[in-house]
């Protein structure tokens, strides 16, 4: 019987996340408000239907997959605390593997610029659909302040803000630059007018 209860829930894990895995496709393809539920489903095999059985709508879809983005990011951030990284190396670190996470599912870029342009419903999208990463640093920025590495003049969600908005003048920059590498370097700017200069 348990056998039976653990293959089951083995064949839910996969359908879920095999819907997961078609929808970012279908999303980077198409972009989010001309993918369809139907083409999610198709692109997966499954039957529509079956979509019903793990997720409302596909604004929730988005949610998820955002969400795993930053899981990614929190795991990184997390083995970087462990060996006792400055603030300022896991800010640095946070910017870079987000970006680079964004760079690799660019379906999650419109979601820092605004995510009610992207669904037919905006009332319907929750006000947090992000991958979350702005809470991230400002975490980050408020442990740095606290151990008096960052300057402490600037409110922390200020300082949030303008990181947040390093991604959105990126997403239009029209530089010979990579992605990644732009917001690289910005950041590298940001943190050196952010950080205490006798801070050792």
């Amino acid at each position: 019987m348990a056998e039976k209860i653990s293959l089951r829930k083995r064949k839910k894990f996969r359908a879920r996340q095999t819907i997961l895995n078609a929808a970012a496709q279908q999303f980077e393809l198409h972009g989010f408000a001309a993918t369809s539920i139907a083409g999610i489903m198709q692109a997966a095999g499954l039957g529509v239907g079956t979509f019903y059985n793990y997720f409302a709508s596909k604004e929730e879809v988005l949610l998820t997959l955002a969400k795993n983005l930053r899981e990614r990011v929190e795991k990184s951030i997390a083995a970087a605390r462990e060996v006792n990284q400055t603030s300022s190396e896991l800010l640095e670190l946070c910017c870079v593997c987000s970006a680079k996470l964004i760079d690799e599912n660019r379906f999650i870029l419109p979601l820092f610029i605004s995510a009610s342009e992207h669904s037919d419903k905006p009332e319907q999208i929750p006000q947090s659909l992000s991958p979350g990463f702005r809470q991230l640093f400002e975490e980050i920025i408020l442990r740095g302040q606290a151990c008096g590495e960052f300057r402490s003049d600037v409110p922390p969600n200020i300082i949030a803000e303008l990181i947040h908005s390093i991604y959105q003048t990126t997403a239009f920059s029209k530089l010979e630059i990579s992605f990644q590498e732009n917001i690289r370097l910005k950041v590298k700017i940001l943190l050196d007018g952010i950080r205490e200069k006798n801070f050792l």
